[in-house]
């Protein structure tokens, strides 16, 4: 094998579904056709059509030592990684900054979210609900102290999470990522595809009978490692990970593309970015979910690509075994593929009788769609598809081979060109700077934004206003006004040359409560077709690319407040790998009822309105949304774009924490700002301005400042964007990317801010001209941090 410093591999696999609760047992089922699909138990379905699920039954689950306060998802996501890591012959990470944990979901703690609405609201159940919870309840567990964060692309969560895993490894961020996924059976999907009618009646028969789905639950879970690390350490390599393939469709909330251009986009890009040959595939785990319109558009797609290629392609779909699992579906299935890679053996499609084979026969072609028996075949390379909610679709390839994979690795210049901003003061920069100007502060200890019809009549939006929730109303806004902002019209020619990296701590969570407390109280039959679509956390993102048309790379991010931030790192990363032109980075969360009352569960929310470093126990709730539009050097000078400021460097870290805590992780701050300086090639004297993250609340305060003496930013000027906004989570963590960007480019002149001088935090006001490298910061419950460095 030839050295390439693209090359990862996997190293360890982890796995549990409906019929299995370890690889081992899972795969000899798979092989087998042995189905998981019965009758549910576990949610009501009174006067509901469909009653089947592929759940998963282990007696161990609920007593896998220090997971007593974690949700299901999370116990089910931890065994899976237990397991990869015991077969890549790992313990632990010793909070090493070279270990991450990349995990995807789409429903995120919705058991706790039940018994939340069943058991008289307990407030213990509310850090259980969100997606944040899963990766960083992996991180402590493990000791890992890297990057950390969740994939929230509903049900290409999975696969877009090994993707990301491998291009951290590639721009030399990671050595070893955990990555795979992970979702629990519960009363929110199971109602909301009723709502939708897409369940089937009887169990999904994938590209056959095609009349719904079966919903599923598991975790699937990757070691996934650079090639030199593994062979370091002698490490059993399963395959290589080559390239991989995100798109967005642009078309529909629910529906794919009936073209199957969105799926193709990243079946090609995947195979483009990994060096071989359609023809070298032998095999595809497809994502067949068994819904006419999925498999209809997915059948298509294969055949537009494969068929004048290769005359020896199988495709199966392991769902009519397993169930969709959503976000766990396509973890499960890339370990499905990588098994049928290493034996030479393809589990089946099952669920064809006699008369559904002849038709199969008329209507496969070349392609064998592996019908009820596994078959064995000599396999070199394979594929995994995902496509899901939001339009997102994502490919990847697994070899024996080492592939050419190509990624530019360019560090050269990325630049932020163009900012949308909605705050409780506006929904345009100009509102926001006229806000800082006039020094407005927050009225009351929970604000919120207000998007109305005439912001999305400003873009001709308005017939799509009403089926968008609140949270994708301000993502929207804040995108548009971005794209409006840098001067960046989208056609045909661009569209797959722009990306969206929404991060969000929340996410859909609101809509999720509301659904939630509708079914329990009305039933699971009586679930709204109207509000499921919004419960997903990537709906907002994917609104966005419907209304303008953006069609390239679609990643929703979720790990705490600092997830708006963390967006920015990757969209950076995006572009330095030459995945995209542009890049929307965003940080979206709302404050509607049912999150103000989560929020206040907890605790956390100040009695009255609270500042940065007023040292009380609370801090002022808000909400709102900012997009930063991310550029290649190259793209800014040749359409003369205007240049806010330019990217150095970032830095992820955690110090692992119990999730829902910060106390301890002073550490991971420390290193995250460490990491962004030398990413950056910058020292801690060459930064003289601090975006922070401080909002009152003396614990969360205590860290920005004991953390910036330890990294020796001990006389540095304090911008805190909460004085202004209150802690609107990731919306705050990309508004302090953004205000300091409007500072360097002279557009704000000059804002109330702090002066650090050693433990001291004294009131100062902050000019422009004294601004030029800037250090950004947020911070995330378990002990995430994100760090980002802007200059003029």
């Amino acid at each position: 094998m030839t050295e390439n410093k693209n090359r990862c591999v996997v190293t360890g696999l982890g796995l549990i579904n409906a019929i299995g609760n370890n690889v081992e047992e899972s795969w000899s089922n798979a092989l087998k056709s042995v189905s998981g699909i019965k009758n549910t138990t576990t949610v009501d379905t009174k006067d509901c059509y469909a009653t089947l699920a592929a759940e998963v039954s282990c007696d161990t689950l609920d007593s896998i030592p220090g997971t007593d306060k974690m949700d299901r998802v999370s116990k089910l996501c931890i065994k899976a990684t237990l397991e990869a890591m015991e077969d890549a012959g790992y313990t632990s990470f010793d909070d090493s900054t070279r270990v991450s944990v990349i995990m995807g979901s789409c429903v995120g703690g919705a058991v706790s979210i039940d018994h939340y609405y069943r058991n008289n609201k307990p407030a213990d159940d509310v850090v259980k609900m969100p997606i944040s919870a899963i990766a960083a309840n992996v991180a402590e567990y493990v000791h890992a102290g890297g990057v950390v964060t969740n994939v929230a692309n509903a049900c290409a969560a999975g696969t877009i999470s090994i993707a990301y895993a491998c291009d951290l490894i590639r721009a030399g961020k990671a050595d070893i990522v955990i990555a795979g996924g992970a979702d629990a059976f519960a009363s929110v999907p199971y109602a909301g595809f009723l709502a939708l009618h897409a369940l089937d009646a009887n169990p999904c028969s994938p590209f056959n009978k095609c009349s719904g789905i079966t919903l599923g639950e598991g975790s699937g879970a990757v070691i996934v490692e650079s090639y030199e690390h593994a062979l370091k350490r002698k490490a059993k390599m399963y395959c290589e990970v080559l390239g991989s393939g995100v798109s967005t469709d642009a078309h529909h909330i629910t529906a794919p593309r009936e073209d199957g251009e969105g799926q193709m986009n990243a079946i090609n890009w995947a195979i483009e970015t990994s060096g071989v040959k359609k023809d070298e595939i032998g095999y595809i785990n497809a994502h067949g979910t068994g819904t006419a319109k999925n498999d209809n558009a997915e059948f298509l797609s294969l055949h537009t690509i494969f068929d004048n290629e290769s005359d020896n392609l199988s495709v199966s779909s392991t769902k009519a075994m397993v169930g969709h699992c959503l976000g766990a579906a396509g973890a499960i299935e890339a370990v499905f593929a990588i098994k049928a890679l290493t034996e030479n053996k393809i589990p089946a499609t099952v669920g064809y009788d006699a008369d559904d084979l002849e038709r199969l026969k008329e209507k496969a072609g070349k392609i064998d769609f592996v019908p009820n028996k596994c078959e064995e075949k000599e396999l070199n390379t394979v594929m995994s598809n995902s496509f899901a909610f939001g339009g997102n679709n994502a490919s990847i390839i697994f070899s024996k081979k080492s592939g050419d994979v190509k990624t530019t690795n360019d560090n050269g210049k990325v630049y932020i060109t163009g900012l949308g901003i909605v705050t409780p003061f506006g929904n345009t920069v100009e509102d926001y700077i006229k806000a800082v100007e006039e020094n407005k502060m927050p009225e009351s200890n929970s604000i919120a934004s207000n998007v109305v019809i005439d912001d999305y009549v400003k873009y001709g939006l308005k017939p799509t206003f009403r089926k968008h929730d609140n949270l994708s109303h301000m993502q929207v806004v804040s995108g548009m006004e971005a794209l409006k902002n840098a001067n960046i019209t989208v056609t045909d020619l661009n569209a797959t040359s722009i990306g969206i990296v929404e991060g969000s701590a929340d996410g859909a969570l609101g809509t999720c409560l509301e659904f939630t407390e509708n079914i329990v109280e009305k039933g699971c039959a009586n679930g709204s077709a109207f509000k499921f679509p919004n419960t997903v956390y990537n709906a907002a993102g994917g609104y966005l690319s419907i209304v303008s048309g953006i069609k390239g790379y679609n990643v929703t991010l979720t790990n705490s407040n600092q997830s708006g931030l963390q967006s920015v790192a990757y969209g950076a990363n995006i572009i330095r790998q030459g995945k995209e032109k542009y890049v929307l980075a965003t940080g979206t969360d709302e404050n509607i009822e049912g999150i103000n009352e989560v929020y206040n569960k907890l605790g956390v929310v100040a009695d009255s309105v609270t500042l940065p470093f007023e040292n009380k126990k609370g801090f002022t709730l808000s909400d709102g949304s900012v997009t930063v539009i991310l550029e290649n050097d190259k793209n800014a000078n040749e359409r003369g774009a205007k240049k806010y400021a330019e990217v150095l460097g970032y830095g992820m870290a955690c110090k692992p924490v119990e999730f829902g805590t910060l106390k301890g992780s002073d550490e991971g701050l420390v290193e995250a700002i460490n990491l962004a300086l030398a990413d950056a090639n910058l020292k801690a004297s060459d930064i003289d301005t601090v975006s922070g993250f401080a909002c009152g609340y003396k614990e969360i305060d205590d860290i920005e400042i004991n953390a910036l003496n330890k990294c020796g930013l001990n006389k540095v000027n304090l911008l805190e964007t909460k004085l202004h906004t209150g802690e609107a989570r990731a919306a705050s963590a990309a508004l302090a990317l953004a205000e300091a960007s409007l500072m360097l480019a002279g557009d704000l002149k000059c804002d109330k801010g702090f002066k650090l001088d050693g433990s001291k935090v004294v009131s100062a006001d902050i000019n422009a001209s004294d601004l030029k490298n800037v250090l950004c910061i947020a911070y995330g419950a378990g002990g995430s941090y994100s760090a980002v460095i802007i200059t003029k």
